[in-house]
């Protein structure tokens, strides 16, 4: 709530995102920095991850305009945060949150013992 009040003191919202996230952009140049400071605001958690392409590149000031969104073909897949630490986070077979049982090998697997 904080960082919104001060977003609002400080710049101009420049647009959101399909998944709610904020982008803002500083009203005046930063000196030493030689142009306008840009952040977000996330809907939810702080993570990094929840940055769409089409904001990456304006963000870093790599583009001056965001990317509009593009029309969405059945092959793209939808961006997503990084869901490592997550429940959703992949966990092949034989992790201990698995069960920790993998498949049989033939043969060219010897589980390592101290001493040996």
């Amino acid at each position: 709530m904080f960082e919104r009040l001060l977003a609002r003191l400080a710049g101009r919202q420049v647009g959101t995102d399909r998944f709610g996230n904020a982008y803002w952009e500083s009203r005046k140049d930063y000196s030493g920095y030689g142009r306008k400071r840009r952040w977000v605001l996330y809907a939810g958690a702080a993570e990094a991850s929840k940055v769409p392409p089409e904001w990456h590149g304006w963000l870093h000031h790599t583009a001056d305009a965001p990317l509009p969104e593009q029309k969405r073909h059945g092959w793209m897949v939808e961006h997503r945060p990084n869901p490592t630490g997550t429940a959703q986070a992949y966990r092949p077979d034989g992790h201990d949150y698995q069960g920790g049982r993998r498949r049989q090998t033939a043969g060219d697997y010897e589980a390592w013992t101290p001493g040996s």
